[in-house]
């Protein structure tokens, strides 16, 4: 082929030759190049399975997409058995071989320290998760929801799964939606066939949490509780403990910390305090604790659909603020509001027109409901400036740890009902401190909108 192509080209250059030069050029053609080997037997397989792999090697290519893709394409990601290291960034003790033992005891000492706390640290996760497998249960439910087409009857009954943690006191934390219109709830713990017929003791639909107790006595031998954590810290690690769908054993999923902000609750449309992490949630972990060291750092109950490595934890203080309410009052007392709807002034004009000087700064009330208390102390267009002594940022934010901020409205959310709020703001330029009592949200239903 490639000598029919040199042919043509010549005669192409010579076609103004005479037909004597012309019938020479034609006569005497350019060898043809020797045959090549016959192939050997695995070299035809491999040329016939494999037609990249029998062509002389190019530079090496590594592609995690291709090997993280579902069809996996051999000749991008498998590259000859070596080192991926290139021979410019090795140190001198790899060039030079084994036999000095100067670089590695140099490097020893690190790596074995290092080596160290990485083994010390899965030891401890290990502890943890091992701690925890005698804590978690699978929750069965059998639920009726209310019919509102046909509000003199339920729908039909269903079954669905959760999952749920002991923590002192005989009880079991798990979410609302998990026993939400139950029947019956039944309980099975970690390594046992037998399932245990669970009571509801309360249920908080805005927080998604509920406690289930159990009256067998069997059922509590060789069970652990688990104590309650602190919120953690971002990129802390965490290990997810449930039973998700995909199997009927215990699983356990491992992340980190990823964002800690207020979030709204899928199951009681409420916005409360959230931890996203990375870890896997899916339908059947909700219930299940996120481990963090020994102790729990949230409940897992929610992830955001359409994304990937979107999971969701109720932190512990809405936890305990759940707990501490139903020991108070032996039932589920809700958690507190203001009443209000304030307004962010990042506006310059707008905080012009309000008086607001350049060292203040909050946000307007523009809307109070009739019913809570915040009506008979607070105006319309009122500057909120503080809330318990904290500053209110024009966006409506608060300090929170290490250069973090959330929404003021997660101090007003973990104040028990009754309590007292001072309020400091600002009113036809003149700075006023007012006191307010805060209610649950149940009987004041009110939004935030920042």
């Amino acid at each position: 082929m490639l000598a029919s192509v040199r042919s043509l080209r010549r005669l192409s250059s010579l076609s103004s030759l005479a037909p004597g030069s012309l019938r020479r050029v034609l006569l005497h053609r350019p060898p043809p190049p020797p045959p090549r080997p016959p192939l050997s037997p695995l070299q035809t397989l491999a040329r016939g399975l494999l037609p990249r792999l029998a062509v002389r090697p190019g530079p090496r290519r590594f592609s995690t997409a291709s090997c993280s893709s579902t069809l996996f394409r051999v000749g991008e990601c498998i590259a000859p058995v070596s080192t991926a290291i290139p021979e410019s960034e090795r140190g001198e003790g790899e060039d030079e071989g084994e036999g000095e033992g100067e670089g590695e005891d140099e490097g020893g000492g690190e790596a074995d320290a290092a080596a160290a706390v990485v083994a010390r640290h899965d030891t401890d996760a290990y502890a943890a998760v091992e701690l925890a497998l005698d804590s978690v249960v699978k929750v069965f439910t059998v639920s009726s929801s209310p019919n509102y087409f046909l509000p003199w009857q339920n729908k039909a009954q269903r079954e669905s799964m959760g999952s749920g943690f002991v923590i002192p006191g005989r009880r079991i934390v798990t979410n609302a939606h998990v026993v939400a219109d139950h029947t019956f709830v039944l309980v099975r713990k970690h390594g046992s066939p037998t399932k245990y017929k669970a009571e509801v003791q309360a249920v908080g639909h805005e927080c998604d949490l509920a406690l289930l107790t159990v009256d067998s006595e069997e059922f509590w031998d060789g069970m652990n509780s688990l104590d309650l954590g602190d919120i953690p810290f971002l990129q802390e690690a965490v290990a997810v403990v449930g039973y998700p769908q995909g199997g009927d054993n215990i699983s356990v999923t491992k992340g980190v910390v990823s964002r800690v902000e207020p979030t709204q609750y899928a199951h009681g449309a409420t916005q409360l305090m959230a931890i996203q992490i990375d870890a896997a949630i899916n339908p059947g972990n909700s219930g299940g604790p996120a481990i963090m060291g020994d102790k729990v750092a949230g409940v897992a109950f929610q992830n955001l659909s359409g994304a990937e490595n979107i999971g969701y934890i109720i932190p512990v203080p809405v936890i305990k603020r759940f707990i501490s309410g139903v020991e108070e009052s032996g039932k589920y007392s809700g958690f507190c509001t203001l009443g209000i709807s304030c307004q962010a002034t990042e506006n310059i004009q707008l905080r012009e027109c309000f008086g607001m000087r350049s060292d203040l700064t909050g946000v307007l009330v523009s809307r109070i409901n009739p019913l809570s208390d915040a009506h008979r102390v607070l105006k319309k267009d009122d500057i909120l400036l503080e809330f318990d002594g904290v500053a209110i940022a024009n966006d409506g934010t608060v300090p929170f740890r290490n250069r973090e901020r959330i929404t003021f409205d997660h101090l007003v959310s973990m104040k028990k009902p009754g309590e007292t709020a001072v309020l400091k703001v600002l009113r036809d330029g003149k700075e006023h401190e007012l006191n307010v009592s805060v209610r649950p949200v149940s009987t004041c239903n009110v939004t935030y909108t920042f």
